[in-house]
């Protein structure tokens, strides 16, 4: 027989009403970040966040996830969640991520501070490298039959934005607490990546502001035919409300060249910005997106929004 058990639903409830009641009643503390920011420092305190005033978020969803276990035997299915999340983290590991959760079968990254836009970028499109170029054609080699009728690979989306921060769970246990990222960004990534197909990257639109003028990220190598500006394609997403400008961003299926993929890396990790063999593609990019009446308009208002808050800030 089952255990009788000992939870009173009703005072449980009016505990919880309670507790939502004076967190209604007054409002939390919130203090800024400071460049030592370390998540595992963040207090448990009920009523103390901490704000980040600028998060990139890196979100990678594995498409067709739910039918990875379908007609195989646990252990295989066991091998390929292991091979595909444990890379992504790898991944977003060697590029210097701030805080990585697992999500289901897929995971996510925070980057924070210096460097933390092309940090993101690198590590985003290196997972769809690793996935494009090696994951997947080892599973459908494996696994062919299955592999045509659930085609997979991981989908990337790139957010950023302000967040809250702080832990939440059981005192004095912390294997029951966790960090809770109030904000868009996290939000925003996930519904970039859902939007993507396999080995599709999409950049929300503050994101790409801040790499559009990066020949490295923005325009091909020289392999192909290149170097080119129709690297990135435009993109509405279609997630993210309408009344939200984010919206408007790029996808990229392009990824890292075999030839030029570590130089390209280094160069940005170096913050370099500027190629010298890509004067033409540089300014056929320049009109193009000048010609983009969305992305124009969307631009000036999340420039007007910065400037707002800076203004508030000061």
């Amino acid at each position: 027989m089952p255990q009788k058990s000992d939870v009173d639903l009703d005072t449980l409830l009016d505990e919880l009403d309670g507790s939502t009641k004076d967190e209604f009643e007054s409002k939390p503390s919130v203090e800024e970040w400071s460049d030592d920011f370390d998540v595992s420092d963040l207090p448990i305190q009920a009523r103390k966040w901490i704000q980040v005033p600028d998060v990139v978020a890196v979100v990678s969803d594995l498409k067709n996830s739910t039918h990875l276990g379908t007609g195989k035997h646990a252990a295989s299915t066991a091998s390929i969640y292991q091979a595909a999340t444990g890379g992504t983290v790898s991944v977003y590991n060697r590029f210097g991520a701030d805080f990585i959760a697992i999500q289901g079968d897929g995971a996510f990254a925070l980057f924070w501070g210096e460097r933390r836009y092309e940090r993101a970028m690198c590590a985003g499109i290196t997972v769809k490298t690793f996935s494009a170029r090696h994951l997947i054609p080892r599973l459908e080699k494996k696994w062919e039959t299955h592999a045509e009728e659930h085609p997979t690979g991981f989908k990337v989306g790139i957010a950023s934005g302000r967040v809250l921060v702080k832990r939440v769970g059981t005192p004095r246990n912390l294997t029951e607490q966790e960090p809770v990222w109030a904000g868009t960004p996290v939000n925003f990534a996930t519904k970039a990546a859902q939007q993507a197909d396999r080995h599709e990257l999409i950049v929300a639109g503050s994101v790409w502001d801040h790499i559009e003028k990066n020949d490295f990220l923005t325009l091909s190598c020289p392999c192909s035919g290149g170097p080119s500006a129709n690297l990135w394609k435009d993109v509405v997403v279609d997630k993210i409300p309408e009344s939200n400008v984010e919206r408007v961003g790029r996808l990229l299926e392009s990824t890292w060249c075999v030839v030029h993929g570590d130089e390209y890396v280094s160069s940005i990790l170096n913050l370099e910005k500027n190629r010298e063999d890509v004067t033409e593609a540089r300014a056929l990019l320049q009109r193009q997106m000048l010609s983009n009446s969305l992305m124009v308009k969307a631009r000036e208002t999340r420039q007007n929004l910065r400037n707002r808050r800076r203004g508030l800030q000061r």
